[in-house]
């Protein structure tokens, strides 16, 4: 394929490319147009989905650049989620980052960049562009982490972020290396092709670094102890990035590695993907029990959701995949709002809060916002008819019809434990005395969003099904 058509297909990430590049210039020659420079950025969003959608509407399946990247419907899917995501991150971040005294042209910029790595992760088709996409996302996330720099926290969570993504990033590099060292390829089909046989130690081991370093990204259990700390000390707005484009973007590389790549030897990393999809679910769950703050009891309400999702690539089949993107999209949806909602908990004096204590009899003071903060509870706990149940209704289908009913019967039951934690925060709002702490929202663009996104994980969510389903499925078919 020429260099022409390879730049068409992956005009989305030349189109954000280019855009970071202006708002680059931007920053340094106006550093306080943030807002203008947020504007443009999801402009640049927008323009660069209209194209992903255009490829998913044709249905494209093509390489690019001699095998190196794929523009395909699994990876143009996972792009609408990234793009989606990122957008949301940007329209929410001004006003919050100009109270902190944080708001920069350089937030935006930061923001496109990570898109256009992951934009590349979810595209990989060889280790090589796999790894470029991969730290290309994660040098403009650890910067974001710390990006209120007056504040310690945050330049607390990007030191912790920086360090142990870093050794993350590490171990994956070393697990690529033994895969082309024992298959003599650094793509997928060629990894694949030399695992269709007997299997060496090397391998296996490769396959067990490559596992336990997406598993570090996706911060699923036991490599999730840097996510409590980040999503804590990161700026609310940077942590509903974090909690919902990348953990898109290292779910879809770690599916399509495992089913191009590794596929051909299921019983290598099938067993991998059970215990760090139990242990996700478990330490989630039982984690979250004691936390006071509520961006901890997110974040690890994000680990306890990755373990649900890996129950779809426990399966290994294309219904397991078509699951776990659609619970992917409903995930997205969820996480969105609920930090949305701690966006709007901000005290009399201006101060943000961020507590159990802070929400108490939060149904007297403000009832609307502790209505969308209680849908958005039982969505994620996955109670009916709520959108979140259908998510991990479609999963646990999926692992019942590849025979894992152990694997399914122990996420019902686990996903009880993580009930607790949700109803404890409708508890609070709704049975506990108020504290009157929090004051009427005043910002029109979270009211809005929080209830739209309210709104797409009620009942009316399932008047999506069908689109949801064929496209999730239509991208599943891609890998197959």
């Amino acid at each position: 394929m020429d260099l022409n058509a390879s730049l068409f297909l992956v005009r989305p990430e030349v189109i954000l490319s280019f855009s970071a590049l202006v708002l680059l210039l931007l920053s340094a020659w106006r550093s306080e147009a943030g807002r203008l420079a947020s504007i443009l950025a999801v402009a640049a969003l927008v323009g660069a989905g209209a194209y992903v959608v255009q490829f998913m509407a044709a249905d494209t399946d093509a390489l690019a650049f001699d095998g190196l990247i794929g523009n395909d419907a699994f990876g143009n899917f996972a792009k609408i989620l990234i793009y989606f995501a990122a957008a949301i991150s940007l329209m929410i971040a001004p006003r919050f980052l100009e109270k902190m005294g944080a708001m920069r042209a350089e937030y935006p910029v930061l923001i496109l960049l990570a898109a256009i790595g992951m934009g590349i992760m979810v595209s990989a088709t060889d280790l090589v562009t796999l790894y470029i996409g991969l730290e290309l996302n994660s040098l403009a996330a650890y910067v974001l982490a710390s990006f209120a720099r007056y504040d310690g926290r945050s330049a607390e969570a990007g030191l912790k972020y920086f360090v142990l993504g870093a050794l993350a990033s590490g171990i994956l590099l070393f697990g690529m290396s033994l895969l082309y060292g024992f298959s003599g390829s650094t793509s997928f089909s060629g990894i694949g092709a030399a695992l269709n046989g007997e299997i060496s130690l090397g391998m296996i081991f490769g396959i067990v670094f490559v596992l336990s370093g997406l598993a570090f990204k996706i911060s699923a259990a036991p490599f999730h102890m840097w996510t409590p700390d980040v999503y804590e000390g990161a700026p609310t707005p940077v942590t509903v990035f974090f909690a919902s484009a990348p953990k898109v973007a290292a779910s879809a590389l770690l599916i399509r590695i495992v089913i191009e790549a590794f596929g051909n030897e299921a019983m290598v990393w099938q067993q991998i993907v059970i215990v760090v999809a139990l242990m996700s679910i478990i330490i989630g769950a039982v984690g979250a029990i004691g936390q006071q703050n509520l961006k901890r009891l997110l974040a690890y309400s994000s680990i306890n959701n990755i373990g649900f999702i890996l129950i779809g690539l426990a399966a290994g089949t294309e219904q397991g995949v078509a699951g776990m993107l659609v619970y992917l999209a409903i995930y997205v949806a969820m996480t969105l709002g609920s930090f949305i909602v701690l966006m709007q908990l901000k005290a009399h004096d201006g101060s943000y809060r961020e507590t159990f204590g802070d929400i108490a009899g939060l149904s007297k003071t403000r009832p609307a916002l502790a209505a969308v903060f209680a849908i958005f509870m039982f969505s994620l706990a996955g109670i009916p008819p709520l959108f979140g149940f259908w998510g991990k209704l479609v999963v646990f289908q999926a692992a019942v019809a590849a025979n894992l009913l152990p694997l399914a019967v122990v996420g019902i039951a686990a996903s009880v434990i993580g009930a607790f934690y949700y109803l404890k925060v409708v508890k609070v709002m709704y049975f506990d005395e108020p504290a009157d702490v929090i004051a009427p929202s005043d910002d029109a663009v979270l009211s809005w969003t929080g209830g739209i996104m309210a709104a797409a994980v009620s009942p009316l969510g399932y008047l999506a099904i069908p689109i949801l389903a064929a496209l999730s499925a239509q991208a599943a078919r891609a890998l197959f």
